[in-house]
């Protein structure tokens, strides 16, 4: 026979397709403080409209998974996952909105393994090495001189990628738990189904406290509300430019974890640092600080060493983010 077994070219087509989503995130990154911090769009209108656009792309894989997936024993947990990792993606937008830098952003998002680890600790009941502990310790240091505390370039907006980590950390410990008596496909599905409904959740808070809390007492930016009206122009091809890439990330992440071990595609997944950073350098201008470099290796080799220690976990999860 001629034909070679697939599982021969399983390794080599994970990093190809974990590297397709690195380059489709690092395009996201891009594209959103373009629309936003640029172009003036609200970031919670832009998420919005990114996600139903998404979505749509996305069907198809909805279809193949099939809805007769969605049957399960834990809807609410399945609605707090969508709920945090769409709050996670508000988060990150909108710290692209008021200014922070590609490469501060996506440097302190690397943070999530230590809140996983400190979530899988405290509620699912897993051991807490000094190894691990280490780990994290490492990890903080990194993400404080990434962040610049102490310096007059830090801003509270530095902190809002952290709030996202927080987030899509929680996420990931619920999916451990989900991962327990859930299938994978399920977990997936239920992402895939409830993230866009769950953005317009979120706008529809946002919206309640603009009008309840006093003036001024949001974050500008914020305070402009929740559009639902699809900007025009420049900005609505690029909003759909932006959804298509959502959904072109979510279909190599798939792809990746179907054929290839999560721990394998880790280092695969750690060059979105390095490819961020440098096109926020080339397209945006956005130059790291010097602090940036040892935080960021602090922070990768913490993260890479958690990741890799969580080997018995469960498998990689699709995230809409």
């Amino acid at each position: 026979m001629n034909q070679i077994s697939s599982s021969t070219h399983a390794p080599l087509l994970g990093a190809v397709f974990m590297l397709g989503a690195g380059l489709t995130f690092a395009a996201i990154n891009i594209l959103t403080p373009i629309i936003t911090y640029q172009m003036g769009v609200p970031s919670t209108a832009v998420v919005f409209w990114q996600y139903v656009i998404a979505t749509v792309f996305a069907l198809p894989l909805i279809l193949r998974i099939g809805l007769s997936r969605l049957r399960t024993r834990h809807p609410y947990w399945h609605e707090a996952r969508a709920f945090l990792s769409a709050l996670g993606v508000q988060f990150f937008a909108f710290g692209f909105a008021v200014g922070v830098p590609v490469w501060q952003m996506v440097a302190l998002s690397m943070t999530g393994p230590f809140f996983i680890l400190i979530g899988a600790t405290v509620f699912l009941g897993e051991r807490l090495t000094p190894q691990r502990l280490g780990a994290t310790v490492i990890g903080f240091i990194g993400a404080v001189l990434v962040s610049q505390v102490g310096t007059e370039q830090f801003t509270l907006a530095s902190l809002l990628p952290v709030l996202a980590a927080l987030c899509w950390g929680t996420v990931s410990v619920i999916t451990k738990y989900l991962s327990r008596d859930e299938e994978p496909e399920s977990l997936t599905l239920y992402m895939l189904v409830l993230i866009t409904p769950n953005h317009f959740l979120i706008g529809l808070i946002l919206g309640i406290a603009i009008a309840v809390l006093p003036a001024g007492t949001l974050p500008a930016g914020l305070a402009t509300g929740f559009d639902f009206a699809l900007p025009m122009g420049a900005a609505l091809g690029l909003i759909a430019l932006l959804g298509l890439v959502t959904a072109a990330a979510q279909y190599c992440l798939s792809l990746a974890y179907k054929v290839a071990d999560a721990t394998y595609l880790q280092p695969f997944d750690d060059l979105k640092l390095p490819l961020n950073t440098l096109l926020g350098w080339a397209v945006l201008s956005q130059v790291p600080a010097v602090s940036f470099w040892p935080g960021a290796a602090l922070i990768l080799a913490a993260s890479s060493f958690i990741l890799w220690s969580e080997r018995r976990s469960g498998p990689g999860q699709l995230q809409m983010a």
